[in-house]
């Protein structure tokens, strides 16, 4: 696998150091992060990322990213290999003494990529931990990853790739690594950002294009989806899909281990969402909900 790396302004090594002993994203997870896919060369709704990598970073209290630091290390990386399918920028607080009482910068600013191959299906697992909607890092997206990486360990164990979790409030909340659409009663939900869900890239252009298209697509009212509703989706009464950046639009193809099948509704989202996406590589934000 191809894996390329920027940091301090230059292209690096793979195996090359790049991040000091007391950096305080190393330290106390005190950074924010995007993935991207990367479609022909290019990184695929650029603008959107960016603007959710300055959002976390407000939220966290981070000082301002320099936008166009990070915007010319992603087109280095991008420019120096072909075949590249995922990057990622992490940006941590920098320096900081040995406590969680942050530093004083600057930032460390790390741009990687590679050729990994897409995934192609989504196995998941329901978990028995619940996601904090009231935390200060609710719906950031934060280097903090230490309660998915358990809940991932868990779901691999087995044999799933991902995890699904509800909210305190026991309401359906997202996956570790997604968000997720329900196909029920003619239209397609998926959990509101009241949940303590990720604000994810993905899911916000499932909600804009498929509305255009004329799809019943929106996001659920506060306490509407019920943790429970995964049993309507095991039972074959209901249909699940999961969005991100390295899976688009996937329907499940298996919830504790339950073969399912895939809605007609989630079925043409994905269509529609693979046309869009082909006609506009990076299209400009707009209010999430």
């Amino acid at each position: 696998m191809t894996t390329l790396v920027w940091a301090g302004g230059l292209l690096r090594a793979e195996d090359e150091p790049i991040v000091r002993a007391g950096d305080h994203g190393w330290t106390v997870g005190d950074g924010v992060f995007e993935t991207i896919e990367v479609v022909n060369g290019r990184a695929f709704a650029l603008r959107r990322h960016l603007r959710r990598l300055a959002y976390s970073a407000a939220r966290m209290g981070m000082p301002e990213i320099d936008q166009e630091t990070v915007r010319e290390a992603v087109g280095e990386v991008l420019g120096a290999a072909t075949g590249l399918t995922r990057l990622r920028i992490t940006v941590s607080s920098g320096p900081g003494p040995m406590s969680s009482a942050r530093g004083s910068g600057p930032h460390t600013v790390v741009v990687t990529a590679n050729d990994a191959p897409p995934l192609t299906e989504c196995k998941a697992v329901r978990v028995p931990w619940r996601r904090n909607e009231r935390s200060p890092l609710a719906g950031v997206k934060s280097t903090s990853y230490a309660e998915n990486a358990v809940m991932m360990d868990f779901a691999r164990s087995r044999g799933a790739d991902e995890a699904l979790l509800a909210n305190t409030h026991g309401h359906l909340c997202e996956g570790t690594a997604s968000n997720v659409l329900i196909e029920r009663g003619g239209e397609i939900v998926t959990p509101p950002l009241a949940s303590g869900c990720l604000p994810g890239i993905i899911r916000g252009l499932a909600l804009e294009w498929g509305a255009e298209a004329g799809i019943p697509i929106r996001a659920a009212a506060a306490g509407e989806l019920e943790m429970s509703v995964l049993d309507e989706v095991v039972r074959g009464e209901s249909y699940a899909a999961v969005t991100s950046s390295t899976r688009r639009v996937q329907p499940l193809a298996a919830l504790d281990g339950t073969p399912l099948e895939t809605g007609p509704l989630l079925s043409e989202l994905r269509r529609v969402f693979v046309s869009c996406a082909a006609l506009d590589l990076d299209p400009a934000p707009r209010h999430s909900k």
